[in-house]
């Protein structure tokens, strides 16, 4: 059995190639909602209700505040709200005001797409901050294409994916996934067991890592898909410990992440024998499974709260005295903080709110995150983010137990790997 808690010295760093997708964009947004950002600095003729000749600009918040994804999304609306508030505070954005138009996507896709409409059309947002599943992402794509707007998602995905109405702030597959199977393999894992919800991205992401596993001569010994919400695990964990893997690859989301860890644990599986390892588990989530449940098991993501810089130490302490001292901040959370204050410098960088505008302006625009510095590649709106792995300790925290040292470049489709060729 390989040894799960060695820590690796130094990371490895995926350098490269980001080969844009073209979007077509179609149709015209029509409804006035008082003045009209008609025509951008960069001459386009698309139409749009955002009003720009008041004191304030709106942007959406578009989140599950219900439903079984509201253990993830509430939080990350709350840090939405952190940023808006604090660029608030001082100033605004080109002078105005931000008044947050606040959703309910009620972990449906479909709601989602409605919730999106509304507030392109009728709300009249500059931009829309929201979404978690790639189902919910998925869902609003035409919404934000077709009108012609602006989404920006915080939270990892599959990749194999670029729009040019939306800003992807949480990490593609290159900056979470191939790093966690990177690092399985430096310590030794020659199998593999994955569990996932039913739905885009767990789907998309075992086929990456299948293909991955393939060429880097890991055996793939399992493979369960359940329903988001499902809560009865028991079939699955017998399979899980029958088949005796190295290590189980966890692509849950939502809270069938509690079922699934009380029953590991109910099992008598431990981390330091047979480690799971998941990408959508923060810190909001440990809370929910039980501490006592989950201890010793790992994460990818970019960002905990224990990374030890000024800049995120003011970020938890802002987002504490804001939501109380005993609610952690998440990498989800922190990619939503992010996205706002990325959407202003970008606004800013091209003094105007119109859609055109900012699509040219965004390469190259950076933001000094909690995370670190954070850059926007224009060709396929996705950010620079350092990998990090880490480990769940009794006190609830994430500790970093290996780091890339350095952002990686996205690389959503996955250009540079020869063995994800059929997966484009």
């Amino acid at each position: 059995m390989p040894d799960f808690r060695t820590i690796p010295r130094a990371g490895r760093v995926v350098k490269t190639l980001a080969v844009p997708t073209a979007v077509a964009v179609a149709g015209l947004l029509l409804t006035a909602c008082g003045a009209r950002d008609d025509v951008s600095a960069s001459g386009s003729d698309s139409v749009s209700c955002v009003d720009t000749s008041q004191d304030t600009i709106k942007v959406g918040s578009l989140h599950s505040l219900s439903g079984t994804m509201a253990i993830s999304e509430v939080t990350v609306a709350n840090s939405t709200r952190l940023a808006v508030d604090q660029i608030n505070a001082a100033g605004g954005v080109l002078g105005k005001q931000i008044e947050l138009v606040l959703e309910d996507g009620a972990s449906d896709p479909k709601t989602f797409a409605e919730k999106a409409e509304k507030l392109i059309s009728s709300d009249c947002v500059a931009a829309v901050f929201g979404g978690w599943t790639s189902s919910s992402r998925k869902a609003m794509k035409p919404k934000f294409e077709n009108l012609n707007s602006l989404l920006y998602y915080p939270v990892q995905y599959e990749g194999l994916e670029d729009s040019k109405n939306i800003f992807y702030t949480g990490a593609t597959t290159n900056q979470q996934i191939i790093p966690a199977l990177d690092y399985l393999k430096e310590q030794g894992a020659t199998s593999l067991y994955l569990v996932g919800s039913d739905y885009v991205f767990p789907q998309t992401a075992n086929r990456e890592i299948k293909a991955y596993a393939a060429a880097n001569g890991i055996e793939i010994k399992g493979e369960d898909y359940t329903p988001l919400g499902s809560t009865d695990f028991s079939t699955i964990v017998n399979k899980i410990r029958t088949a005796n893997a190295d290590a189980v690859f966890n692509t849950l989301n939502g809270d069938s992440n509690v079922a699934f860890f009380r029953e590991y644990a109910n099992a008598g599986l431990k981390a330091d024998e047979m480690p799971v390892i998941s990408v959508s588990i923060a810190e909001e989530e440990v809370a929910g499974i039980g501490v006592q449940n989950i201890a010793g098991q790992l994460t990818s993501w970019n960002y905990y709260q224990t990374i030890d810089n000024p800049v995120n130490s003011t970020f938890v302490a802002d987002y504490k005295a804001a939501f109380g001292a005993d609610k952690p901040t998440s990498d989800p959370m922190e990619a939503a903080y992010v996205a706002v204050h990325l959407w202003k410098n970008t606004v800013e960088k091209a003094q105007s709110f119109a859609v055109e505008d900012i699509q040219a302006a965004a390469d190259g625009v950076g933001f000094d995150a909690p995370e670190g510095r954070v850059t926007i590649d224009g060709d396929t709106h996705h950010i620079t983010k350092t990998a990090r792995i880490g480990e769940i300790r009794p006190d609830g925290l994430i500790y970093t137990v290996w780091d890339s040292g350095e952002p990686i470049t996205p690389d959503p489709y996955l250009e540079s790997y020869d063995w994800a060729e059929g997966l484009r």
